[in-house]
């Protein structure tokens, strides 16, 4: 019997994917099917569902759902989830399906269908309706007043632009998933379904297992949460996001590069291990922490490092928001549905030259003149502009794999970063 976590939900993984005959015969009738366009998030979250990692959804959200995640973190059943998982269409493509159709879900990048769907239920999201999810599910401490949070957020914060660009109207039901598009043979050997993943922990002994959650490639700061991680439980899981990133972030294949460098060099290779999953970023702060913890709990993870400005955008969230939000969500008692894995709560962290170390807040009582302040927005920032980083920022092996990455590139994004990531 398994030593790990149980899945979330109390239903074990539920897993949508097809295969087999079964898979065959639904590729099949979805030819047939009226067909309707989704995004790349609503593909990685179709590619969730089917793996097992979104576990116990098995399709998406209702209009009480959506509705109670927004107010209470809470799915309809009662089940803690943190953050809405939907299916949004035009008005013209949903006044053409009746309740209780199946439709085929279209991936236009790819073209291919990745899932069939029967549809219970049609929602209206007005522009009150997506402002009331942002609202609720993207504005931190950042910006306390929703004024302040309006201001901005319609420019410069890419989760509520996501929000606000989707359709009119959101559909609602289960979902039979077709396909894990490219991801199997793209990061073969780095993506992998929760059941796969759970196997590689169970083979190692690991009971207690700790995630490194990454969208940047691995720094000094990021190398030491790991390193704490492995003193504290029986292994890390250093899982990178692989789906869809705002302009400027490092794509996957370079950071996985940037990771494989560190393994090798600088880790005891038997305590790590390296994943990727197939989600877009939703840039949602302390709730997307909340969304880390959920799904990694499905692959076997009891311990989620957060450290801070987790999934933050520039001055959005607090800089430690993303911890103190697990000290205020509901704790359902029915078996199964309270959030299981616990935050890894890390202090700011930093190279520090008097102590001649990695150290923390905790541990470090020089001032910040004798630190290196570490950060993923400011290690990209500062290579893209072609500065020279302080000594200490990150390895040369993985700054070496970043200049070349960056010396490619014909195309630059600015980069903005949160305020205290320069010591302001």
């Amino acid at each position: 019997m398994s030593q790990l976590i149980a899945p979330h939900g109390g239903k074990g993984l539920t897993c949508c994917l097809l295969e087999g005959a079964e898979l065959d015969a639904e590729k099949k009738k979805a030819e047939g099917l009226k067909k309707i366009s989704i995004s790349p998030r609503i593909k990685g979250d179709l590619i969730m569902m089917g793996i097992g990692g979104f576990s116990p959804l098995t399709g998406f959200m209702t209009k009480a759902d959506w509705k109670s995640v927004c107010d209470d973190f809470l799915l309809a059943d009662g089940t803690f989830w943190p953050i809405p998982v939907t299916l949004d269409a035009s008005k013209s493509d949903s006044d053409a399906i009746n309740i209780g159709e199946e439709i085929a879900l279209y991936d236009p990048e790819g073209d291919e269908i990745m899932a069939t769907m029967k549809v219970t239920e049609k929602f209206e999201m007005s522009e009150a309706d997506k402002k009331y999810e942002c609202e609720k599910c993207y504005m931190g401490e950042g910006t306390p007043t929703t004024e302040e949070f309006w201001k901005i957020a319609g420019d410069d914060h890419p989760g509520v632009q996501m929000v606000m660009e989707q359709k009119e109207i959101n559909l609602a039901g289960p979902v039979k998933v077709l396909s894990e598009s490219d991801y199997p043979e793209k990061y073969a050997g780095i993506y992998q379904k929760p059941e796969e993943a759970r196997k590689i922990f169970e083979d190692r002994g690991w009971k207690e297992v700790a995630a490194l959650q990454l969208r940047n490639p691995m720094h000094r700061s990021h190398e030491y949460l790991a390193k704490i991680a492995v003193e504290v439980c029986d292994g890390v899981f250093i899982h990178s996001l692989v789906g869809n990133l705002k302009p400027g972030d490092i794509p996957a294949e370079v950071r996985v590069k940037c990771i494989d460098s560190l393994v090798k060099n600088y880790f005891v290779e038997d305590k790590v291990v390296q994943g990727g999953y197939p989600l877009d970023m939703r840039y949602a702060g302390p709730r997307e922490g909340l969304l880390h913890a959920t799904f990694r709990q499905n692959y076997g993870v009891s311990r989620m490092i957060i450290g801070r400005d987790h999934a933050g955008v520039g001055d959005f969230y607090g800089m430690f928001e993303a911890q103190t939000i697990f000290d205020k969500i509901p704790t359902p008692t029915e078996a199964g549905k309270a959030l299981l894995c616990t935050p890894l709560k890390i202090d700011w962290t930093f190279y520090c030259f008097k102590c001649d170390g990695m150290a923390s807040l905790r541990t470090c009582p020089h001032s910040k003149e004798d630190r290196v302040l570490l950060s993923g927005t400011m290690l990209r920032k500062g290579l893209s502009e072609g500065k020279d980083l302080p000594d200490h920022f990150g390895r040369e092996e993985v700054l070496d794999i970043l200049r070349e990455y960056y010396s490619n590139l014909t195309e630059k994004v600015e980069i903005k970063t949160h305020s205290a990531a320069t010591g302001n």
